[in-house]
């Protein structure tokens, strides 16, 4: 009896603390945006030089793939000027047409959250702006990347916050600029948005691709939005491996440890690095069935240790990765400060994951 009061206060207190990359405020409680973009339904209603057109809701990534090859210039351009919203969110469309896509997209929801988007400099890959918007975004050159990252946020990341003014090298981008930086992606004749040399080895995504819980409340505690995000982590990377991209690692900072706990085994990562987790849903390391490698970081003065690893009537997301009995590969983070340190300049931490993304960690 005791024992089962003990887990109950325990449940409580994960309800309490639980959260993600904002801290100590009260949660709200989100609805997730799931399934094809805005526009799917006159998109299948078109067709392409009498070609029925991939259904986004239920063609996979290879297919997409393989109709856009069948395709002409002038025929994906017609697409893409009809269809933004589609073609920017269609996983295995050619990575061009995509970034065009959503730059029209993006200027067609006259939405001023989202105006810094349509810069012509940046490479989004993804823009839905259903809720409070959600996008992905290219720091290197894609298309010819020798390695790919992708880094998966926690809590209250979406379009409009991910690239928000903040402490620099936090966030979704600021981490994907801090990582591809410190790859030395920069060197080299390297630009900030690609380019030759050094450059274009590494390519870093920054994937705030779904419904991220707000603040610490139940969203932040259970796994529902996880389960979702992890749906459509795990249809990115297939829409990358399409493409031709490189098998991709995986960098999940705190709730977005627990999207990628739930997706790993459905993805063709050759890395899954969890920091500032509170846990992936998963018992072990051997528990999330992927032939990844996988990595857990955690720094000393993180809150995240207060958050009771435990699952209980749903509530909480299991053992603690970096604990021995997980069975993780430790990353060095005795350096890093607070819950969103871990790709600052110069730590141990972001040292590591530079090694783990070019392929050099062993």
């Amino acid at each position: 009896m005791r024992r089962f009061a003990r887990t109950l206060v325990t449940a409580a207190l994960a309800v309490a603390v639980v959260g993600g990359t904002a801290g100590w405020a009260s949660g709200d409680s989100q609805s997730a945006v799931t399934g094809p973009p805005p526009g799917s339904a006159a998109w299948r209603a078109d067709t392409a030089y009498g070609r029925a057109l991939p259904d986004p809701a239920t063609a996979t990534p290879q297919e997409v793939a393989r109709f856009f090859a069948g395709l002409d210039d002038a025929g994906r351009a017609a697409l893409v000027r009809s269809h933004p919203l589609v073609v920017g969110n269609l996983d295995g469309a050619p990575l061009p047409l995509r970034y065009e896509a959503n730059r029209l997209a993006v200027a067609a929801a006259g939405d001023a959250r989202f105006a810094s988007l349509a810069a012509p400099d940046r490479r989004i890959l993804a823009f839905d702006p259903r809720g409070r918007g959600q996008v992905a975004e290219v720091f290197g050159d894609l298309e010819h990347a020798a390695h790919v990252s992708v880094i998966v946020p926690g809590s209250d990341n979406d379009a409009t916050s991910y690239d928000a003014r903040r402490a620099p090298h936090t966030g979704p981008a600021g981490m994907a600029r801090a990582l591809r930086t410190a790859t030395g992606a920069y060197e080299a004749g390297g630009s900030a948005d690609g380019g030759s040399a050094a450059g274009g080895s590494v390519a870093v995504i920054a994937w705030t691709g779904y419904t991220t819980p707000v603040g610490v409340g139940l969203d932040a505690a259970d796994g529902r939005l996880a389960a979702a995000g992890a749906t459509r982590l795990a249809r990115f990377t297939a829409g990358l491996d399409a493409v031709g991209a490189p098998d991709p690692v995986l960098f999940c900072h705190s709730y977005g440890s627990v999207v990628c706990g739930l997706a790993a085994r459905h993805t063709d990562a050759t890395d899954v690095v969890a920091l500032g987790s509170p846990g992936m849903r998963a018992d072990t390391a051997d528990a999330l069935h992927t032939g990844a490698r996988v990595w857990a970081a955690r720094g000393p003065s993180d809150w995240i240790a207060d958050v009771p690893n435990v699952r209980f009537a749903g509530i909480g997301h299991g053992a603690d990765p970096t604990s021995a009995a997980f069975g993780a590969r430790r990353v060095p983070a005795a350096d890093v400060r607070g819950h969103a340190g871990y790709f600052t300049p110069g730590t141990q931490s972001l040292a590591a994951f530079a090694a783990i993304a070019k392929g050099e960690a062993r």
